[in-house]
């Protein structure tokens, strides 16, 4: 038996987010063969159990963290982890970096409401971030082949297309593949009709369109409320449910608010618009799931569209929904290669409109829809996304070039430029008391104290 380390830095508990989804199922499948610890840096519910180890750890815990990384033969983390744990940085383990969500590209988006110093101050980091793990790592999870080829390049750009990488495998599967987000195997079962529930206006008879996730700058919720305003408007009995949002770790962004009022501009608000003001318990998602007619996920054309997986859409799959989407994504593609749903314009109200009416009404095309997408959803269960990265710990390897690296290096970059300390916290505060005052940099200093007690 391999004994793996799971890192993430999203909370444990029984409202997960992506990230925290994805690191509790890897460790699921790899502990059926495998010593596994799953740790969190965010918070850790106690009362959960799990076939599993979880510790719980502030970031900077070295002499707790040393003890987990002399025990593990391979550690597997994703997002900061290198920046909290100089042990981390200057191990000779056998590292896995799960980079399916690209960071940069994230904060990007994330940042385009922020000061321009603010902005470009976060992608810096980001960048950085992501570059230092492209450096370090051994083995790399993407999920697409999309990601794929872009991670690639930056592979390139940072030397790590070399003799010996190269050499030892022209493909570079050995060293970076597609381990999509996946699906639980079990199909879901509903024990209450939670979005009635929670939304009494919405009658037994009308249809419902969920939102399965939350409500973030690079999607587009706006032409959608706009959708289910001019079918409403013309007699049709849609009723549109926003999952969440407001996320166990996020902020809400300014599209969360943006989203509301135009719903109550619009006078659909609380009519056929509802929004659920909480996160929903990962354990009970079925029951709002499996209430609603269709699934959509409407956004904008950007290079995250371009490289995103939308993990929603899985859920979509997981409770056989048909399904509304924005073209650009790779969903968007299987949505229209598989004959799953309706895809759609960025922006095109009518079209969207038009696309929602057949997918709720048009009998004989849902049945199909339904078909195809139980029928695709298979690929996607856990064990089988999987596979790859169970390969590779049942036969775990250094990256060829290991030997030419030196792993000290990275962490003293780290620690140059590193995002944890006195001195960054001090640099950092006096940024933002520049560009945000003495008010927002106070409650912004509180919110960090609360999540890193």
């Amino acid at each position: 038996m391999t004994n793996v380390l799971v890192i993430t830095g999203d909370p444990i508990g029984s409202r997960l987010a992506g990230p925290a989804i994805r690191a509790w199922n890897i460790s699921k499948v790899l502990s059926e063969s495998n010593d596994v610890v799953l740790l969190t840096t965010g918070k850790l519910d106690e009362a959960i159990e799990a076939p599993f180890g979880l510790r719980y750890l502030r970031p900077g815990s070295e002499r707790e963290f040393s003890a987990l990384e002399q025990w593990a033969d391979v550690i597997l983390f994703q997002g900061y982890a290198l920046e909290q744990f100089k042990t981390l940085r200057e191990s000779s383990k056998i590292v896995v970096a799960d980079i399916y969500d690209p960071l940069q590209l994230e904060v990007l988006e994330q940042g385009r409401s922020l000061p321009n110093a603010t902005w470009e101050v976060k992608v810096a980091e980001a960048r950085r971030v992501m570059n230092q793990q492209l450096i370090f790592a051994d083995y790399f999870l993407c999920s697409s082949e999309r990601q794929k080829l872009f991670y690639i390049g930056q592979l390139a750009a940072l030397g790590r297309l070399n003799p010996q990488n190269y050499g030892a495998d022209s493909s570079l599967s050995q060293m970076i593949e597609v381990v999509p987000f996946g699906l639980d195997a079990v199909p879901p079962k509903m024990s209450r009709d939670a979005i009635r529930e929670h939304a009494s206006r919405i009658g037994p008879d009308d249809k419902i369109l969920i939102w399965g996730g939350g409500i973030y700058e690079w999607f587009d919720p706006k032409t959608l409320i706009r959708a289910v305003a001019n079918l409403s408007s013309s007699g049709k009995h849609v009723c549109l449910y926003f999952l969440g949002t407001k996320h166990p770790r996020l902020e809400p962004m300014g599209i969360v608010a943006e989203s509301i009022a135009l719903a109550e501009e619009l006078g659909v608000l609380d009519q056929s618009v509802f929004f659920n003001e909480n996160w929903v318990d990962y354990r009970e998602r079925a029951d709002y799931l499996l209430g609603a007619n269709a699934g959509v996920s409407t956004h904008f054309s950007s290079l995250e569209t371009t490289l995103s997986f939308r993990t929603r859409i899985l859920d979509y799959l997981w409770a056989g929904l048909p399904m509304i989407v924005t073209e650009g994504d790779v969903f968007s593609e299987l949505v229209k290669k598989e004959e799953m749903g309706q895809v759609v314009k960025e922006g095109d109200v009518l079209g969207l409109s038009k696309a929602i009416e057949s997918v709720l009404y048009d009998e004989e095309l849902v049945a199909r829809f339904r078909k195809n997408v139980k029928r695709v959803r298979e690929q996607y269960f856990w064990p089988t996304v999987l596979q790859p990265l169970v390969d590779f710990v049942g036969s775990p390897r250094h990256a060829p070039d290991f030997e030419n690296r030196n792993r000290r290096k990275v962490s003293e970059l780290a620690k140059s430029q590193r995002a944890y300390g006195i001195w960054h916290n001090i640099r950092m505060t006096i940024h933002y008391l520049k560009v945000s005052g003495p008010k927002a940099t106070v409650s912004r200093v509180s919110r960090k104290l609360k999540d890193n007690p």
